[in-house]
């Protein structure tokens, strides 16, 4: 039963997903909803507390006091450029505490409460927990949650502090991308040996909030990630917003109503945008969307191709289109030195996107991967590995450190200089390689 306690947590901003290390492979856990996706969603009313699906069922009904995307507000500050843009999509209430961090407004016990997004992030993660005890029949101690390889060092520990709030022993915080990566190569049999040229996969990651583009170099028994690029603020929300947008002035226009004006109306606006959005990925035809009641008792209904949506959404297409030419740019390969591209993330479905990807690596971009559990699957892999619970197969990975670090020292000590790592690579078990500029670095 104790290897049944390792698992890997893939947070998303949007869903989550948990993945357990078994003696036959890798099992994604479904919640108590028969999901395997659980939304990062936590909702308060007058006196409960409800979390995941639940949570984002009564999301249009009970909109304040619903928490969504606090993701995203992870160590930041309330005055944060970034975080300012992003309160803006927020339907709750969002306030700056006295010492200047990010506090969440609910009405919880006929009470307003005010929560950081630390213990909003714990309560998911604590939901997370009883959904895996209670699908192993066992005590979860051991996990890997997944981050953005944009994530800082403040954000990370923000994340660990959620973790240690729900009781979770994080044994390693695993980039979305490396995640990816490992999940891909593990059980791969045709892997070049190590004295051989390296097999260069591109993983292209296009999620609900962010675009993740990193170049990962297989040998037998290893994994080396060469480059990494990112844009921290394109997703599929993005796509979402336009449509919705570009409806929401059509349908002012015919009925004489205005969806923004209206948060509820809007929000309903954006949940069926994201339903067309998917049905356009596979249709190419003209297709509709229907709303009863949307406003004021009135019926709404508009149209759209696939092709109208490509035209509006250019601009988005083109920041995904530079994303990847960077990441192309900093792993120095030439295009024949790339075997595959693989895609993962929800928003990687967009056929525009995938046309993308051939124009810019020349390969048409595979999809062998759970576009949906590749994270978690690679999360509990990399669990696996970490704990002495579970005996797995010796795989080396060598990640990438996307943020230079510096040891200081103060000079009037007697030494006058400065130390600084490596900036391009850090080794998963935690090696460092230290340059000394020091008068006297032996002391």
């Amino acid at each position: 039963m104790a290897a049944m306690s390792v698992i890997g947590i893939d947070f998303g901003s949007e869903s989550c997903y948990v993945a357990v290390a078994r003696a036959g492979g890798i099992e994604t856990i479904a919640n108590d909803y028969s999901l395997r996706a659980t939304p990062s969603c936590v909702a308060f009313s007058g006196k409960n507390r409800v979390i995941g699906v639940a949570a984002k069922n009564q999301m249009v009904s009970n909109m304040k006091n619903t928490i969504h995307g606090f993701k995203r507000l992870l160590g930041r500050k309330f005055k944060d450029p970034f975080v300012q843009q992003e309160i803006k999509s927020l339907l709750f209430k969002v306030e700056e505490t006295s010492n200047g961090n990010i506090g969440i407004v609910a009405n919880y016990l006929d009470e307003n409460h005010t929560f950081s997004p630390e213990q909003i992030t714990a309560m998911l993660f604590t939901k997370l927990k009883e959904i895996s005890e209670g699908a192993l029949k066992t005590k979860v101690n051991d996990c890997v949650i997944s981050v953005p390889s944009f994530f800082t060092n403040v954000e990370r520990k923000a994340l660990l502090d959620a973790a240690a709030i729900a009781g979770l022993n994080v044994l390693r915080l695993f980039n979305e991308t490396t995640a990816t990566a490992l999940a891909y190569g593990i059980y791969k049999q045709d892997l070049p040996n190590p004295e051989e040229k390296p097999r260069n996969v591109v993983f292209v990651d296009c999620g609900y909030s962010s675009l993740q583009v990193s170049v990962c170099a297989f040998n037998r028994g290893k994994l080396k990630m060469l480059a990494c690029a990112s844009d921290p603020q394109l997703g599929g929300r993005d796509f979402d917003v336009l449509l919705a947008d570009h409806f929401a002035e059509e349908f002012k226009a015919k009925c004489k109503i205005d969806a923004k004006s209206n948060p509820r109306a809007y929000l309903r606006l954006l949940g069926e945008v994201e339903k067309l959005k998917k049905q356009m990925s596979a249709n190419s035809t003209k297709l509709p969307i229907n709303i009863e009641c949307f406003m004021n008792d009135i019926d709404v209904r508009g149209e759209m191709k696939r092709e109208d949506m490509e035209v509006f959404s250019g601009h988005l297409f083109q920041r995904v289109e530079a994303v990847l030419k960077q990441c192309l740019a900093d792993c120095k390969l030439k295009l024949d030195d790339i075997y595959a591209v693989e895609i993962v993330g929800g928003s990687s479905r967009v056929p525009a996107i995938k046309q993308l990807l051939e124009q810019v690596f020349g390969k048409t971009p595979s999809t062998t991967l759970n576009q949906d559990e590749a994270v978690s699957r690679g999360c509990a892999l990399q669990c696996a590995m970490l704990s002495p619970a579970v005996r797995v197969r010796d795989f080396s990975v060598t990640d990438i450190q996307n943020y230079p670090i510096k040891l200081i020292w103060d000079a009037t000590k007697g030494d006058d200089g400065r130390w600084s790592s490596l900036t391009n690579e850090m080794l998963s078990r935690s090696q460092r390689c230290c340059h000394s500029t020091a008068k006297n670095p032996s002391q």
